[in-house]
């Protein structure tokens, strides 16, 4: 694997932390603003929503821009993000911050998801995508428990100032590592869009919506569920990230092999069995072992899909992926977006701390049935290809052959 996916790798792992790095601190971010739980979750949502908006905004403005030079900006950009949220007066001012830095996110997964696809062999793609993602899962057990508890120890607004201190780390390995790729010739935004005419890319992106959504309504309240439900105490809740980044790590790595062998089996199995583990934490959360093991199989479960989901976007948009790649990140967001507030819904609404498990649950069964319709759809394709191609199918042919 070429240096320059290390780069890419330590700005997902600053990106990484300041996406997750919330969750830990919902409640103390909420004491300190005087909001609501629920409320204090708009910093997901807030931030979900910006990646949803960022990610073909920013890609797009990108076109112009060698890709070298975007993905530096784009740091920039989240570096100035989260010292705004970090000196923030008001609630209303942190959440602009949030906004800010996540304006970057999807552009930079995005991008540097094809830069990473195309510095390896075409079978070794996936791979190669999974190993920028690495940042991103390995921030999950490191950069968020320790933001969790600095936050919890020293305040949250130190928290957020050292994760601007990632992103000038993450700025500087780019401008060291990262080749100067030169700006793509021909690369014309009408092409860039006929990608999202493909049936089998909207319908890659919608499991990407409803698989991850179903991640994060477990996920975004996973403080208040584990110290009120479980019994944990506050400083446990930085072990529990832990476990679940491990989780992510294991998973993430596991969904990049098998993805460049059976991708959709890989995903069969991966939302079919995170479904079964959601519904099962409305039960297992309420046992301090249980719960433990629970978190960091939903770590694995979800971020099984993450590179089987960006390589199907990537194959079915062909020709034009840089946009397609962005705005797949921003489907992963709009999922987070979605399930934090339908979480939140739930809770508000007065059925629990757990309630926003069978959110997660039910999403990520819609996401299973959805891949299963996808298959469904590309062999029935297939089949029409080669009726077209040889007057018979190929299975028909063979039968009449013998």
């Amino acid at each position: 694997m070429p240096l320059a996916l290390l780069a890419l790798a330590i700005g997902a792992f600053g990106i990484g932390t300041t996406e997750f790095v919330i969750m830990g601190l919902l409640p103390q971010v909420a004491d300190d603003f005087g909001v609501s739980i629920p409320t204090a979750g708009l910093l997901v949502t807030g931030y979900a929503l910006g990646v949803v908006i960022g990610a073909p905004l920013m890609t797009v403005l990108g076109t112009k821009i060698p890709r070298k030079r975007m993905l530096m900006l784009l740091m920039g950009l989240f570096i100035v993000g989260n010292l705004l949220s970090a000196v923030a007066p008001s609630f209303s001012v942190m959440l602009i911050g949030r906004v800010v830095a996540s304006l970057a996110h999807g552009a930079f997964f995005g991008i540097g998801s094809v830069v990473a696809a195309e510095l390896v062999a075409p079978d070794k793609k996936a791979g190669a995508i999974a190993m920028m993602f690495t940042g991103l899962t390995v921030a999950n057990v490191v950069g968020v428990p320790l933001g969790t508890l600095v936050g919890q120890s020293v305040g949250w607004r130190v928290t957020f100032a050292i994760v601007a201190g990632l992103g000038v780390i993450g700025l500087v390995g780019i401008a060291k590592l990262v080749p100067d790729l030169p700006k793509q010739e021909g690369v014309q935004l009408r092409h860039e869009l006929a990608a999202f005419k493909n049936t089998q890319v909207l319908l890659a992106m919608a499991m990407t919506v409803l698989g991850f959504g179903g991640v994060f309504a477990a996920i975004t309240y996973i403080a208040p569920m584990m110290t009120h439900v479980a019994g944990f105490a506050d400083g446990s809740v930085t072990w529990l990230l832990v476990l679940f980044g491990l989780g992510m790590v294991g998973g993430n790595l596991i969904g990049g092999r098998f993805a460049d062998r059976a991708l959709m089996p890989m995903l069969y199995v991966s939302l079919g069995a995170l479904a079964v583990v959601l519904a099962l934490f409305t039960v297992t959360a309420h046992n301090k072992i249980a719960a433990a093991v629970t978190i960091a199989l939903i770590g694995a479960l979800g971020f099984a899909t993450v590179p089987p989901l960006q390589k199907r976007v990537l194959d079915q948009a062909h020709g034009a992926p840089t946009l397609a790649s962005a705005v797949n990140i921003g489907a992963f967001n709009l999922g987070n977006a979605l399930s934090a507030w339908l979480g939140g819904l739930v809770i508000a609404a007065g059925f629990g701390y757990t309630a926003p498990n069978w959110v997660g649950a039910v999403l990520a069964a819609a996401a299973l049935v959805l891949a299963i319709l996808s298959a469904a759809l590309e062999r029935r394709t297939n089949a029409h290809g080669a009726v077209v191609a040889g007057g018979v199918p190929s299975g028909q042919r063979t039968a009449v052959h013998h």
